[in-house]
């Protein structure tokens, strides 16, 4: 079985307009925000292996918490610049290259394509994917090779401003 974890990267700072898109970084609340949903991802049990990353600043942060929240060395974050403002179609090429060794990976990315692409994996639907959400999956096979093709099942879906049991 492989386990895919989508996270929408925090939110960002707008205040700078000079900024290109690129390089906007996380604001406040995006700072608050993705430790929270760190712990939450972590108190259900799920330990990723593979941390894989847009390579945006507000992308990068946001994987980064993670990754400290898991004790995870930020140099072992893997970035693929194709998932930069992705469409769904390169969401599967990118995991379709992910080592076999790794069962749970999380990738970290924007909107609209990290939506687009979660509501291709099965049944469940989100019209949006707020931001910092983490919208999850499995998948039965041993290969991420053949994710794609692979019969998979909704695990959850999780965002800040969720109620909490």
């Amino acid at each position: 079985m492989k386990t895919l974890i989508l996270v929408r990267h925090a939110k960002s700072d707008w205040q700078d307009v000079t900024l290109e898109d690129f390089d906007r970084p996380l604001n406040a609340r995006g700072k608050t925000d993705a430790p929270v949903m760190a712990e939450r991802l972590r108190k259900r049990g799920i330990v990723p292996d593979l941390f894989i990353s847009s390579p945006a600043k507000r992308a990068r942060k946001t994987a980064d918490i993670f990754a400290e929240t898991y004790d995870v060395d930020k140099k072992d974050i893997l970035f693929e610049k194709d998932l930069y403002l992705a469409p769904p179609y390169v969401f599967t090429e990118v995991i379709g290259r992910f080592k076999d060794e790794g069962n749970i990976a999380v990738i970290f990315s924007h909107n609209p394509g990290i939506t687009d692409f979660a509501n291709t994996l099965t049944n469940a639907r989100i019209d949006d994917m707020p931001t910092c959400a983490i919208f999850a999956v499995e998948a039965d096979t041993e290969s991420w090779a053949a994710f794609d093709t692979a019969a998979k099942r909704f695990l959850f879906c999780d965002y800040p401003k969720k109620p909490q049991d």
